[in-house]
């Protein structure tokens, strides 16, 4: 039935696509706010930085919900349709809506993937995935900055009169999140050493652990879809006894049986280790809330990862904001 379903969206994709009339003169003169479709709420909060009140910001994708299993619906290709410029994050990150991403820029819609800009060379590979990227760059502040340059170039070549304004935003943005960038490598550097080892669910941190200076291990693959078998939780346990590690962390868009299965087997060796968390990984916290932006996510998880492997950070986090911890 699920297979059946997106069927019938790239089929509907595909007839939107080919009856869609060109825009007259009239409908080509721009008006305030314009519609702005995103993908995941990471990039959304971009494009709301950045936009303003120009924009009005469109995220199909919501918090506690996993990209890489998600299936568009028929209302995200009407979304799409109805845009007026598309950003995705790319590398394989919305893995089934890629393919209705490409037909809707075939179609003449600007679609725009957020990690065009960040170097080859950068980019982290895994076993897995042979040939394909990471695409969780969004956990490197300072990788993630040339995603705002991604979107903010774009805005302005869209809406060249307020180009200016765009990239002002963007500078004033920019400035936090180099900001935030310290505050990460500071308060994960107060963890001790021997504890700087982050286990979590699924392997979306490995950008984290580069940019921060931290051993990272998933129980599942980059992707939520490859499955954790026996021997994949069992060297995972082995890991924790052998490190005497005190805290396993979950997150909020995928399942927890799997790091309940992690603590259960190092209690039966005599290890007592418990959740230290739950880490926002591939969405956000909910809308309108300080963990529903990109800032208060990732200021959210660190001061949550430094507090619990034996780190100092402020109680509420780099702007005494934060509310769930």
């Amino acid at each position: 039935m699920r297979m059946f379903g997106g069927m019938m969206v790239v089929w509907m994709m595909g007839l939107l696509v080919g009856c869609a009339p060109g825009p007259s003169d009239e409908e080509q003169a721009l008006t305030y706010p314009y519609r702005v479709v995103t993908t995941v709420g990471m990039i959304n909060d971009l494009v709301r930085e950045i936009g303003g009140e120009r924009v009005e910001a469109v995220g199909l994708i919501g918090e506690g919900v996993d990209p890489h299993l998600y299936n568009p619906t028929r209302s995200d290709v009407a979304a799409l349709m109805q845009a007026d410029i598309i950003f995705y994050n790319g590398l394989q990150l919305e893995g089934k809506m890629t393919d209705v991403l490409i037909r809707v820029g075939r179609a003449g819609k600007p679609v725009y993937a957020v990690t065009d800009l960040i170097d080859p060379a950068y980019l982290m590979e895994h076993d897995e995935l042979e040939g394909y990227s990471d695409p969780h760059v969004w956990m490197d502040v300072s990788a993630w900055m040339k995603a705002l340059d991604v979107v903010a170039e774009a805005l302005s070549e869209f809406d060249p009169a307020h180009a200016e304004e765009y990239r002002e935003r963007a500078a004033s943005y920019s400035a936090e999140l180099s900001a935030l960038h310290e505050y990460a490598r500071q308060v994960i550097a107060t963890i001790p050493e021997r504890n700087r080892i982050l286990i979590t669910a699924h392997d979306a941190f490995n950008y984290f652990g580069r940019a921060y200076d931290m051993e990272v291990r998933g129980i599942q693959g980059l992707s939520t879809e490859s499955e954790a078998g026996l021997l994949d939780i069992n060297r995972l346990v082995d890991l924790i006894v052998d490190r005497e590690i005190g805290a396993v962390f979950v997150e909020t868009s995928v399942a927890e049986k799997n790091v309940h299965a992690l603590i259960e087997g190092a209690r039966s060796r005599g290890q007592s280790v418990r959740i230290g968390g739950t880490l926002f990984s591939d969405a956000m916290g909910p809308a309108g809330t300080y963990e529903g932006t990109y800032i208060g996510m990732i200021d959210h998880n660190v001061t949550t990862i430094a507090r619990a492997l034996g780190g100092h950070a402020p109680e509420q986090g780099l702007h005494g904001r934060l509310s769930n911890l």
